[in-house]
């Protein structure tokens, strides 16, 4: 469990640089609007639960929560791959756990003392020596992960947050596409997901954390979300 951790630690380390660079200045800049917001805007926790904050501080604990869940996810995934898997599928699934990482390192360095903390996670209904299981599961949260980032496009009100969200959006949507062709080849994209304007579906926060709840053991508080 320590080497684990500890790789976890150095992979993490190793992505967040490079998405970093990918971001580019607006993570800077995300970095400075976080370093200097008053602490109260991101309650860390109060008998309600744990508080996303409000306005872009929110959204952004908002989406650093989603990425907590993901990457907890590929990680227990990547730790004891399920049986009969090949060896694309094992890379692929892999890239995926540090892609989802970096993701999340990324909003705990900019939010700073404003991140909400570390989620307990449940993943006891997954059976994770199923590749049906897991790849079921990869789905529903990759395809859950577009719509929370889509849904909250309107709510952000920086553009600079918005660009950054934009750019880790398409991130989340290739790894929905290639989920979906595993699961069945050229199946990348649906009528589930995108609609008759060839649009991709959207969902907002309370809906988003609704859905997730039953993967999440830590209580979350967003009623001080934007709500338009």
């Amino acid at each position: 469990m320590k080497n684990l951790r500890k790789q976890d630690e150095q992979q993490s380390k190793l992505d967040r640089r490079s998405f970093l660079q990918f971001a580019g200045a607006g993570a800077a800049g995300l970095a400075l609007f976080a370093a200097g917001c008053k602490k109260d805007e991101a309650m860390i926790s109060n008998p309600a639960g744990v508080n996303l904050g409000s306005g872009d501080i929110g959204i952004l604990n908002y989406a650093y929560a989603l990425e907590q869940l993901e990457a907890a996810f590929y990680t227990k995934v990547a730790a004891a791959f399920y049986a009969g898997i090949t060896e694309a599928e094992r890379l692929l699934l892999a890239d995926i756990r540090d892609h989802e990482i970096a993701h999340r390192e990324f909003f705990k360095n900019a939010l700073g003392s404003n991140a909400i903390p570390g989620l307990e996670v449940d993943f006891s209904m997954i059976n994770f020596s199923s590749r049906d299981s897991v790849l079921a599961t990869a789905k529903a949260f990759e395809d859950l992960g577009v719509s929370a980032y889509n849904g909250a496009g309107v709510l952000i009100k920086d553009s600079a947050y918005l660009t950054l969200a934009g750019k880790i959006v398409s991130v989340e949507a290739r790894h929905a596409a290639l989920i979906r062709d595993l699961i069945s080849n050229g199946s990348f994209a649906d009528s589930e997901v995108i609609d008759n304007n060839g649009l991709d579906k959207s969902r907002l926060p309370m809906e988003v954390l609704s859905i997730a709840a039953p993967f999440i053991k830590t209580k979350i508080n967003a009623n001080d979300l934007p709500k338009s």
